[in-house]
């Protein structure tokens, strides 16, 4: 399946039923998600959008993506807590009426690894990363179950190609940590019709060519996940190798 959707043009890829699609992508940034964002605008989505700096860049990106979505509602919440990753989480749940796509970016900078010392550090950090992921993943599917409305989640998380055992080490904890939340979330609202996907970092420090190459293409992923060929796919978990070279 994901072979055919990356053999397609994805500059060109369409699909009809998508037109208004209500969708919230979280960790936005001019470097991180403007291509996802950019198709469903493409599709006459409406679009909310997070980020947790606000800059002139992103202002010049979210001015661009209006020219072609439905409308565009952006929210500069930190989240740096439980408690208000909670709250935007519920706000977000409720725009547009609902939601009917949800994608959280989850990049990570190698940087961050640094005065980490010890498994429990390395955790907390893949913890941290998850926190609005993991609230906004729940309470929009809970909205999507209370409206009757089907959907689905996508949960993208990048970095730097390992190049030490130590990082190799980091990226495979991440990757363990968001199959097991993908995974566990997928089989929770799976009958509801709820389909919770990711696209997780390779651990292997070799380049052994991943899957999925390039924001476009996850961009194109994200679609076809979204359209009703993609609709009985959840739970999985597509390989991110590669992204590094090509950008987020």
């Amino acid at each position: 399946m994901l072979m055919t959707v990356m053999g397609r043009n994805s500059a060109a890829s369409y699909y009809g039923e998508l037109a208004g699609v209500r969708v919230l992508i979280t960790g936005l940034s001019p470097e991180c998600g403007v291509d996802i964002a950019r198709k469903f605008a493409d599709h006459r989505g409406r679009l909310v959008l997070h980020t947790a700096e606000n800059s002139p860049e992103l202002d010049a990106v979210t001015t661009i993506l209006a020219e072609t979505a439905s409308e565009v509602k952006l929210f500069t919440d930190a989240c740096r807590d439980s408690d208000s990753s909670i709250r935007f989480a519920q706000t977000a749940a409720q725009a547009f009426g609902g939601l009917d796509v949800v994608v959280n970016l989850v990049p990570i900078n190698m940087n961050e690894l640094q005065g980490r010392a010890g498994m429990s550090a390395v955790e907390d950090l893949v913890a941290e990363k998850l926190m609005l992921p993991v609230h906004v993943t729940r309470i929009v599917a809970n909205r999507m179950r209370t409206m009757l409305n089907e959907g689905l989640v996508l949960n993208v998380m990048t970095m730097p190609a390992p190049s030490t055992a130590a990082e190799a080490a980091f990226a495979g904890i991440a990757r363990s940590a968001l199959a097991a939340v993908t995974r566990g979330e997928a089989q929770q609202w799976a009958s509801q019709g709820i389909r919770v996907n990711a696209v997780a970092p390779s651990a292997t420090m070799a380049d052994d060519g991943g899957v999925v190459a390039s924001e476009p293409d996850i961009a194109a992923l994200a679609l076809y996940l979204a359209s009703r060929p993609g609709r009985k796919l959840t739970g999985q978990i597509f390989d991110a190798a590669g992204i590094a070279r090509k950008g987020c």
